[in-house]
Formats: structure tokens, sequence, C-alpha cells
């Protein structure tokens, strides 16, 4: 077992259960190994200044590692540069600083799991029709090359057509609003490709409410995801799931304060999951498996 190390694991919101269960994860496992984990979790989504001020509530706490999903990719830089400075480990996971080097990174390609997706739906409806994007939060790291993946799909098949993007936030609300405004100015909608599945079930509820539906997709294997799936709602997600690139960041920070080696960066491969093999997701967080260090790692991308 571990010592007993003090950790602490900082998340973008409250809003998108994809990062409520990422602290699931981490307290499970903290549990597991016998550390102690304090969550620090934003009221306001995804706001710069107030993940400043948790990040040094955290520093005041001297833990022994830094967990935390940065919500910019410079603008909270200060913030992480202080973490270094107080001789704490830093992990990173979801999301990253581009200019503070943390001991290590868990992540998976953006671009190409979104690339991958966008091919899946329009491939599913035909290689032909109109199509709209949902886009993540502008400031946040994840959605430029998610867009981007999107786009590359789309422009490798010429009989679909791009008739909107919108930002949805990576909030429910705001990708339920996006898609109704999508709804009013496009009669023959045939497909929505969603960055991540909170947005995607906004979308869904959007498209009950105008009596409406077209092929949709998402990103993250959310429980409430997969049981849309089941019922015929959602067409597939994307298994970038927050629970396990957390579990990793965890084992990562015990393996540096162990003094063991870890990458700078672990990408992990993500798969589709569609109504063919969404049975083997189909659980809560809470009861979800917890990826082992030594087979997920062995089966990453490792960049160093």
């Amino acid at each position: 077992m571990a010592k007993r190390y003090r950790l602490c694991c900082l998340t973008k919101n409250r809003t998108n259960p994809a990062y409520v269960g990422a602290q699931i994860g981490a307290r499970r496992l903290a549990q597991r190994l016998g550390c102690h984990l304090q969550s620090f979790v934003q009221d306001k989504p995804d706001d710069i200044d107030e993940q400043r001020a948790l990040i040094h509530a955290a520093i005041a706490t001297k833990p022994d590692a830094i967990l935390v999903s940065p919500v910019h990719q410079a603008a909270v830089d200060k913030a992480l540069e202080a973490v270094r400075e107080a001789g704490i480990v830093l992990i990173y996971f979801i999301s990253s600083s581009e200019r503070v080097a943390a001991h290590s990174f868990m992540t998976s390609d953006n671009y190409a799991l979104a690339r991958d997706i966008a091919g899946y739906l329009i491939d599913h409806i035909g290689g032909r029709g109109d199509v709209a994007i949902l886009e993540g939060l502008p400031q946040s790291p994840t959605t430029a090359p998610r867009t981007r993946g999107f786009l590359d799909a789309i422009g490798e098949h010429p009989g679909i057509h791009l008739v909107a993007r919108a930002v949805g936030n990576y909030q429910f609300a705001e990708g339920k609003a996006a898609t109704a405004e999508i709804l009013r100015n496009h009669d023959g909608l045939r497909g929505v490709i969603s960055a991540n599945d909170i947005m995607a079930l906004g979308a869904l509820e959007a498209m009950a409410e105008a009596g409406r539906s077209a092929t949709m997709t998402g990103m993250n294997a959310m429980p409430d995801a997969i049981k849309a799936i089941k019922e015929g709602k959602l067409l597939a997600t994307v298994s970038y799931d927050a629970l396990s690139l957390v579990a990793l960041a965890v084992q990562a920070a015990i393996r540096v304060l162990d003094g063991n080696p870890v990458p700078d960066v672990v990408s992990l491969g993500a798969e589709i999951i569609d109504a063919t093999n969404c049975a083997a997701w189909d659980t809560p967080y809470e009861d979800r498996p917890i990826p082992d260090w030594h087979s997920a790692v062995g089966g990453a991308r490792l960049m160093t």
C-alpha cells in the first residue's frame, strides 16, 4: 500500500457530470491506496479567477501533490507556477498549461477522437446531408483540436454540408439553447456532432421539445449518455473518460512521490461506444472499473 500521501484534486465545474465522475474516481482510488484526498470544485463553471483562487487554497493545505485540469492553457499559469515553487508534485489531467510543465499529463488525442466520432456519424447517415457542430468552451484547451477534428472529417465527405456551428460551452443548458436555435434555422438537419455528452443530452432535449430528430453523437462516455445510447436516442459517444484519466493521475502522483519514473504525457486510446458495446460502460461512476497503471500505461502512447 502507498504511503499516506495528501492529495488535492481540482476540477473545472460542478455542472458537467464528467467532472463529477473525475472526483468520484479520485476519491475511490485515494481511499483504496490509503491516501487522503481533498476535492476543490468551482462554483462558477470554468471560471479563471475562481480556479486561480482554488489552486492557491490547495497550496495552502500543504499537500504532497495537486491534480488539476486547468480551465485555460495560459491564464492560470502563475498559480500553477506557485505549485511548483512550493515543491508540490503537479499532475495534469484532461487539459494542461502550455508553459508550466507538470510531472505528468493524462490525456487522449482530442483531434483523433473527434475526427473518428465525426466520421462514424457521417458513415451512419450515408455520407450525405446537412450536419451541425456543437463546440465546447472556447478557452478550454480541448475545444480547438476537437473542432478541427470534426471539420476535417466533414471536409473528407463532399456529400456532407456543414450548415451550423454553435458554441455550447460544454454545458447542458447552453447545448440545448444552441441546438434550439439551429433547429429554428435549418429544417433538413440530419446529424449533430457534439464535443461532449452533456451538450449532446441538452441537444436531444431541444429536439424532443421541437418535435424533431437528428442523429447525434457525444463524447465522454457519461452514464446518462450510455443510457441514451441504450434507448436509441444517442448514436454513439467516445470513451474519453474523466474517471479513468484522473485515476491514472492519482497513480502518477504516487509514483513520483515514491521516486518512480512517469512519462511526461500519457495519451490513452479512446474507443467509440455505440449500441453494440455500451453494456461494458453501463454502470455508475461509483462502480466503474479503475484502470491499473501498468496495464493502462503499457497500452498507452507515451510521449517524453
